[in-house]
């Protein structure tokens, strides 16, 4: 087996179709499929399921899987860092995070980065939630991603930068307006505006308020806090957000963010897939945004 048919079967894994990473690697499904059976014959096992709607991993193929994941992303790793030193003080930082994260949390950082290394290029690959990070950061050539720290995950590092509060956005005209804080009465009467279902901070939000009775009906998901805030403008609903850096020292112009003490925190943070791995850049873009947060 060669290094690339363990990277084309790790595409098909992550996309559940011959044909999407054929599309993405420029190429016909008959090559993708022949990386594919190359690893079969040489293994002598079955590694994907045909569905109706794609490709699943046997439970051999999720063996390869997870090994596979494993050792071409510290492979990578060292291959870039080798990279890096070979070239001093240039090179790339690949970061994956959310669609608002820079603004929120990096802008000054990448200021002060670039003019401490003005050689060093910085990539950001935008993903939809923290298990997209997760996975992208595992499987593709990325440094560092940014994202809502939980649950352990095989092959991955985290570290917890920042814990944000939980507040609730209203229109000043809102009767809660005048309230110093929302309690968790105020959230079950409210038309929230909570992360989408598959995000780790709605997973988090849910259980802290797995007491309170919020059906579906009436609520709303957004992909992004400042989409949150802006549904909250239109007045669509109350947005339950974190409190983040930008809106500590002011709301955002016609909203009040209420306190919710009775939420606890969220952790935000990195995630990598070995610390002591990272180029010396990479460690320094993180260094510099953890040394900014909040």
């Amino acid at each position: 087996m060669t290094l690339d048919d363990l990277r084309v079967f790790l595409a098909v894994c992550r996309a559940g179709s011959l044909s999407a990473v054929a599309r993405d690697l420029s190429c016909t499904q008959s090559a993708v499929s022949q990386h594919v059976k190359r690893l079969e014959k040489e293994l002598a096992v079955s590694l994907l399921e045909r569905h109706a709607r794609g490709v699943v991993p046997t439970p051999a193929g999720r063996i390869l899987h997870a090994a596979a994941a494993d050792g071409l992303g510290g492979i990578d790793v060292a291959l870039r860092r080798l990279r890096d030193l070979a070239r001093g003080e240039s090179g790339a930082v690949r970061v994956t995070t959310g669609a608002t994260t820079v603004r929120h949390f990096m802008a000054k950082a990448v200021v002060s980065f670039r003019q401490r290394f003005p050689q060093v290029t910085l990539e950001f690959q935008t993903a939809s939630s923290s298990r997209a990070c997760f996975d992208a950061l595992a499987a593709d050539d990325l440094d560092l991603a940014w994202v809502t720290v939980g649950a352990p995950v095989r092959g991955i590092e985290q570290r917890p930068v920042a814990e944000l509060p939980w507040v609730l956005a209203v229109q000043t005209g809102d009767p809660l307006a005048a309230k110093p804080h929302a309690d968790l009465a105020d959230l079950a009467a409210a038309r929230l505006i909570r992360p989408p279902q598959a995000a780790t901070s709605r997973a988090r939000l849910d259980a802290a308020l797995a007491d309170l009775d919020l059906g579906p009906d009436g609520h709303t998901s957004v992909a992004d806090w400042d989409t949150a805030l802006l549904l909250t403008e239109l007045g669509v609903g109350q947005a339950l957000v974190p409190a983040l850096p930008g809106w500590r020292t002011e709301s955002p112009p016609g909203l009040r963010l209420l306190p919710v003490p009775d939420l606890p925190p969220l952790s935000v943070g990195w995630a990598v897939r070995r610390w002591d791995a990272l180029s010396p850049v990479a460690r320094a873009f993180a260094n510099t945004v953890s040394g900014g947060a909040p």
